[in-house]
């Protein structure tokens, strides 16, 4: 089996697959003040649960875009399973080229994402990533990374709101029952669901115009993308578990690579 970690700001996902079929997901906050032993605690307890034998985890590929938590991590890989991670970064062949003035600058959960995606769906290929920022990545035909774009996330925007303004409030994120509200809660739903979903609209349609392909499939990943695909008919398909499909497929390529 093989254990995917994908560490963002706000969260971090973990996943166990046995070959391609994903046996178990856990999130939880990604917090630089925790010990490395506290995490091996939890790790060890979620496995457990699953009634999954640490023992069987027989390899570990991590993405971090918070670098301390790639220490905690590398360390609780080699204390809780006597492993040393396949950390994604420069270097590592994921199958995909990037096509950026600095590559290095790419996060490496976008790297992941990218070749996930065109592993799984084929080019050319939009993923929009909406955690704590709204991302979009531009794959070519041939499995090259183009670039993309960094938004504000929704979630993000909330909470400046909230924090930089006395009288507004922090509100749950989904769909207003009508465009203009009646109250402050309302206003602030309203505000927040529309202006993002036009946002990723416009961003969407002018990547495809910029582009030139005749026929280009956008996918979306992260907590809320389920919510705006509802609304947005250019996304053709949600799937949250893209970044740890990546991790496995590249921990797969890695191993191959080896024999």
């Amino acid at each position: 089996m093989l254990l995917a970690i994908d560490v963002g700001n706000s969260d971090t996902t973990l996943g166990v697959f046995e070959d391609k079929e994903l046996r178990a997901t856990w999130h939880m906050a990604s917090r630089t003040e925790r010990r490395v032993d506290e995490y091996a605690a939890l790790m060890f307890y979620l496995l457990q649960h699953e009634k999954l034998d640490s023992s069987h985890i027989k390899g570990i590929v991590l993405c971090s875009v918070v670098p301390p938590l790639i220490t905690t991590f590398v360390e609780l890989s080699k204390r809780l399973f006597q492993l040393s991670p396949l950390v994604i970064g420069a270097g590592v062949k994921t199958g995909v080229r990037i096509r950026m003035d600095n590559p290095r600058e790419v996060g490496a959960d976008r790297i992941v994402n990218a070749a996930a995606a065109h592993h799984l769906y084929g080019g050319p290929i939009i993923i929009t990533d909406m955690g704590t920022a709204t991302t979009f990545d531009v794959i070519s035909k041939k499995g090259e990374y183009l670039g993309g774009v960094i938004a504000p996330g929704i979630t993000s925007s909330l909470e400046s709101l909230s924090e930089k303004t006395e009288k507004l409030f922090l509100i749950d994120f989904k769909k207003p029952t009508r465009v203009i509200g009646k109250n402050t809660e309302e206003n602030l739903t309203s505000g927040i669901f529309y202006h993002s979903l036009g946002g990723v609209k416009e961003i969407l349609k002018r990547i495809k115009k910029e582009i030139k392909e005749e026929e280009v499939k956008v996918i979306a990943t992260g907590g809320l993308g389920v919510l705006l695909k509802k609304e947005c008919k250019e996304i053709e398909e949600v799937n949250p578990d893209l970044t740890l499909q990546g991790l496995n497929f590249i921990g797969e390529r890695f191993a191959l690579e080896k024999l």
